[in-house]
């Protein structure tokens, strides 16, 4: 007899361990990703060097520092994405219960009474009287998964979670960029404003010059009327620069989910652009997959189209569950419980498709039609994530080189401006010499803190492209 059921019970196992459909295999798309960290002669160089989690940290602003570790954890846009993970997860959860035996208890009691010429009474009595009747006891179903239909639908599921957990990291990295971006835009506002108010200066003392000239009958009205309108342009760039840095502030207060001026004493204080380090870490090309959160959930959401066939495919073959009961049913309560009082059932179940009207067929169909589709939007975001890096690292490149010449610029624009002063002062240029100077000058300080406001944005833009460091960002959120 046990030489009877072995071979039974090994090909039942063997049956159980059985999954239909393909099994997933990570693309090797990513694997392909190359470039050259080196561009041009920049005065910051990015290497291919191990990357800084807390990449900001490099730009050396205890300040940014703190508001960074504020936004990982009171930002509303993680919290919103902290719940769709916990959500993803339940899903699993309850997934997770069709893998193992349901058990479930009932207890029940009624006064009954059976028609005289139907069902026959227990009490013997011809349905003349009513009587009592309490049932209770287990159920047991289990779906003995044969085709591996549960194992795939748990396969999914895990990779959906996956997903869920790459797109709150996508939303990390964004959020942390937002907030360097919008509080390097904010420094770089108040640089302007701090640049405008020394060239009103400048304009106001040559207005008090132009008037002394004219009161020696050097100068002329035209001469003071250029001069005021001169001081008043450049009033006028100031109510300007001053709405964008009330704005960039309410951005930062809307990032760490403040109300509006929440932050305008904590950032009115001006403080200068942070500038990037002379070494930028910009990890291995070979590393792209693992921290880009956007690939990760490409290859998590392909791994969940993919055991989705499966599950499609085996839902062609039979259904099996093993049911059964066991409990007690009797007429009185104090038989209730007795062995002889007893109920018990086990077997199995099957059912098995016979005409679907192509509901299978058509499902199996989209489900391999949607894998499909996952595989091109995977070797998409690779493709994608590279192009976004290549860019940031020509453009970090190219925006130093663009500073460096502004530097030269602003510093000669200085010393125009200043000789054309002394040369007005002497009498030998006009005053349009001395206002062509200033306004050259503005302009070019001008530039020379967007310049400065690029280069450091940039850097931005490159740890992005990068993945961003969420790793130690998200384990250690307090301690950023």
């Amino acid at each position: 007899m046990i030489a009877t059921r072995a071979p039974l019970f090994l090909t039942l196992l063997a049956l159980g361990a059985c999954s239909v459909g393909p099994d997933f295999q990570r693309p090797d798309d990513a694997d392909a990703v190359s470039w050259s960290a080196r561009r041009g002669d920049a005065p910051s160089q990015a290497l291919n060097a191990p990357l800084e989690a807390r990449w900001w940290t490099l730009l050396g602003d205890p300040q940014l520092n703190d508001l960074q570790r504020r936004v990982a954890d009171a930002n509303l846009d993680l919290r919103e994405a902290d719940a769709r993970l916990q959500q993803s997860r339940a899903i699993r959860q309850a997934l997770g219960g069709d893998a193992v035996p349901n058990i479930g208890a009932d207890l029940g009691y009624q006064r009954k009474r059976n028609s005289e010429v139907g069902l026959s009474d227990p009490s013997g009595k011809a349905g003349k009287d009513n009587f009592n009747q309490l049932d209770g006891g287990f159920d047991l179903s289990w779906e003995l998964d044969f085709w591996g239909r549960v194992r795939r639908e748990l396969e999914a599921a895990d990779a959906n979670v996956q997903a869920t957990e790459a797109s709150r990291r996508d939303v990390l990295v964004s959020v942390l960029a937002e907030t360097a971006r919008n509080y390097l835009q904010l420094r770089a506002e108040q640089d302007l404003e701090a640049i405008i108010r020394s060239n009103l200066e400048i304009a106001q003392r040559s207005l008090d010059l132009t008037r002394l000239r004219r009161a020696d009958g050097v100068a002329t009205g035209l001469d003071v009327a250029e001069a005021l309108t001169q001081v008043a342009s450049i009033e006028a760039r100031l109510p300007d620069s001053q709405k964008r840095q009330a704005r960039l502030i309410n951005a930062l207060g809307y990032l760490l989910g403040e109300a509006p001026g929440a932050l305008q004493a904590e950032l009115a204080q001006a403080k200068p652009v942070p500038q990037p380090p002379r070494n930028v870490p910009v990890g291995l090309p070979s590393e792209l997959a693992q921290r880009r959160p956007d690939i990760r959930r490409a290859e998590a959401t392909l791994h969940a189209a993919t055991a989705s066939i499966g599950v499609a495919k085996a839902d062609f073959y039979p259904r099996i569950s093993l049911n059964g009961s066991f409990g007690f049913q009797a007429l009185q309560l104090s038989n209730f419980g007795d062995w002889n009082s007893r109920t018990f059932g086990i077997g199995p179940s099957l059912s098995l498709p016979i005409f679907e009207g192509g509901r299978l067929k058509g499902m199996l169909a989209l489900r391999e039609a949607q894998q499909q589709e996952s595989a091109i939007a995977y070797r998409r975001t690779v493709l994608n994530a590279w192009r976004e890096v290549d860019d940031a690292l020509t453009d970090y490149a190219a925006d130093q080189r663009r500073l460096a010449s502004l530097d030269s610029a602003a510093e000669h624009g200085r010393t125009a401006l200043a000789n054309a002063r002394e040369q007005y002062k002497a009498g030998a240029v006009d005053f349009l010499n001395v206002l062509s100077a200033q306004r050259e000058l503005l302009a070019t300080e001008e530039q020379q803190v967007r310049g400065r406001e690029a280069v450091a944005t940039t850097l931005v833009l490159l740890y992005k492209s990068l993945g961003g460091g969420w790793q130690q960002a998200e384990d250690s959120a307090q301690s950023l």
